[in-house]
Parts: structure tokens; sequence; C-alpha cells
């Protein structure tokens, strides 16, 4: 059974809490749920991790080569910031997707620029929630 790493980033475990304007009224544990639905219905098995910790996604990352076939990560904060993370996922090998909530090209100037997009196969962004099953179907489709 194929195996793919889901990774959240830093205050996504606010979800529904934070800035419901921009972010949404759905829970983290909400969009776990339908990610694991829609991983069931195409059989593929995921581990699903949140972190607010920048070297704890880098080794997590740094770690999924022989373990998982593809990953899906919100790098939420550390788009903007993370070199680390960008670099994990180059030297990895492995096909990754990146999603957002929301749209970073209709934020803040400083959120506009992603140092993630270049090293993944896709983006998806925009659509709440349901970026995270959008990309995920996106993934499959790769793999």
């Amino acid at each position: 059974m194929k195996m793919i790493l889901v990774i959240h980033g830093p205050n996504l475990d606010l979800l529904g809490k934070r800035e419901p304007a921009i972010y949404g009224k759905v829970t983290l544990t909400e969009i776990n749920r339908a990610l694991r639905k829609a991983a069931k219905k195409h059989k593929v098995t995921l581990k699903i991790v949140q972190s607010n910790h920048e070297g704890e996604i880098v080794d997590l990352i740094g770690k999924s080569r022989n373990k998982f076939c593809g990953l899906l990560i919100n790098p939420a904060a550390y788009t903007h910031t993370s070199v680390a993370i960008r670099d994990a996922i180059s030297g990895s090998g492995i096909l990754a997707v990146e999603v957002h909530l929301s749209n970073i090209h209709r934020r803040e100037e400083f959120r506009r620029q992603s140092l993630i997009s270049a090293v993944v196969s896709g983006t998806v962004m925009g659509f709440g929630a349901k970026s995270y099953t959008l990309g995920l179907s996106a993934l499959l489709d790769l793999l």
C-alpha cells in the first residue's frame, strides 16, 4: 500500500480559532478527517504530522525517502522563510505537493513568495480546507 506523509506547519493546530476570516472555521482535526477519508477511497495510507518546529519538519522530510512515496505539505509561515525545508524537500527525492488554505499572492507582500514552490511538483492554494484534498488528489495523480 502506498504511504504518503502529510505535514502541517506552524500554527495550523490553531485552525478554526485563528483568523477565521483568512483561514476559515474548519479545524485541523476536520481537515485530517477529510484527508483520511480521501486516502481510504484511493487505498493509500497517510502519516499526518503537525509541527511548529522547523528542525522537526526537516527531520521528517529527511527520513521520508524510503518510507513514503509522496509528501503533501503546508509549510505555513515557513513557506516564506525556510531554506532548510526547501533543501530537505529538494534533497529527499520524494514527490511533493505544497498546499495553502489562502491564496498567498493575495496576502501581505512578505507572504507572496514561496521558497518551497520551486522544489515541489505543484501548489494548490486559495480553496480553504479543500486545498488539502485537492492537493492529495493531484499528488495521487502524479504518483
